[in-house]
């Protein structure tokens, strides 16, 4: 079994937007210092959100989604390439695609999301409110065609958000290669180089909905494409911690901070993102794994041979 590589999220804007102790999308600094403390903490990889604004209504593309902030990204991942080897992942995949691409080319990211079902999340984790922040989007395969391309030609490796077994059929779509336009075939393969690494999704809301359970968990291993690596997020806060527990029981590898889910016990919002890490180590030094270094995390994932 592999050491577990643990990938930390710290912005809890959209997802639980009351959490009192989490870092806003509008301090980059205070952003930055919450992942240099996860890292001491042991993650590995770094899944940033930077700074950024969201859309306020529907845009003229059909979409309502987020706009990053240059300034605000580049702060935070300057600090995280401080503390040393970690890896610098960036995360919203519901930002528009020639957004995302200016991110790849100033700031050089060792990987980034993009999300292969549909962006059609529900945040509503305080039901007295209203849904704390909605993703319109889908994603087609000729959509992805041209981000996979364009991650290549960037030197960008993919982290593939998988919220449904849907995801794994355009994987295979995107690997064969064989591609319409209107009624022209096109070919183009090695878009997915191997191997991958894909975040599986559980309890997230939405139409793209994979139970959080270990049945749901395993319905996905068992219907993992070839050469993917896996590691898990969840966000339904009464059963996370289980939930994270049998994924690093199995051999999986996990996703933990205030994005997905802020609270280090029930009712109990952590103080910070490393309390969260901290947490999912000792789970896996209860169950025997060891903790994949950053350096361990770029072979895992297949950023160095």
């Amino acid at each position: 079994m592999d050491k577990l590589v643990i990938t930390v999220t710290c912005d809890t804007t959209l997802t639980y937007p009351h959490n009192p102790n989490g870092p806003k999308p509008d301090n980059p600094t205070g952003v930055a210092e919450e992942y240099v403390r996860a890292i001491n903490a042991g993650a590995s990889i770094c899944h940033v959100h930077g700074s950024y604004v969201s859309d306020t209504e529907i845009q003229p593309d059909g979409r309502l989604l987020q706009i990053p902030i240059m300034d605000g990204w580049a702060e935070i991942t300057e600090r995280i390439r401080g503390t040393g080897g970690a890896v610098v992942q960036f995360g919203l995949a519901s930002i528009r695609l020639e957004q995302k691409i200016e991110l790849w080319q100033k700031l050089k990211p060792d990987m980034s999301s993009i999300n292969f079902d549909s962006h059609d999340e529900y945040f509503q984790p305080a039901p007295e409110h209203p849904p704390a922040g909605y993703c319109y989007s889908i994603h087609p395969i000729s959509e992805l065609r041209e981000y996979a391309r364009l991650a290549n030609e960037n030197g960008v490796k993919l982290e593939i958000e998988c919220f449904s077994t849907g995801a794994f059929w355009a994987i295979e779509k995107v690997r064969a290669g064989e591609f319409w336009v209107g009624d022209r075939r096109e070919d183009e393969l090695g878009l997915l180089p191997d191997p991958l690494w894909g975040t599986l999704f559980f309890g997230w809301p939405g139409q793209s909905w994979t139970p959080p359970s270990a049945k749901g968990i395993q319905f996905m291993v068992d219907h993992l494409p070839d050469n993917m690596n896996w590691s898990m997020s969840c966000m339904a806060p009464e059963v996370y911690w289980s939930v994270i527990a049998h994924g690093i029981a199995i051999g999986g590898h996990v996703r933990v901070g205030m994005e997905d889910c802020p609270y280090i016990e029930k009712g109990v919002y952590a103080q910070s993102n490393a309390e969260l890490v901290e947490r999912a180590v000792r789970i896996a030094k209860e169950v025997g794994r060891e903790i994949a270094s950053p350096e361990e995390a770029r072979q895992i994932t297949g950023l160095s041979a």
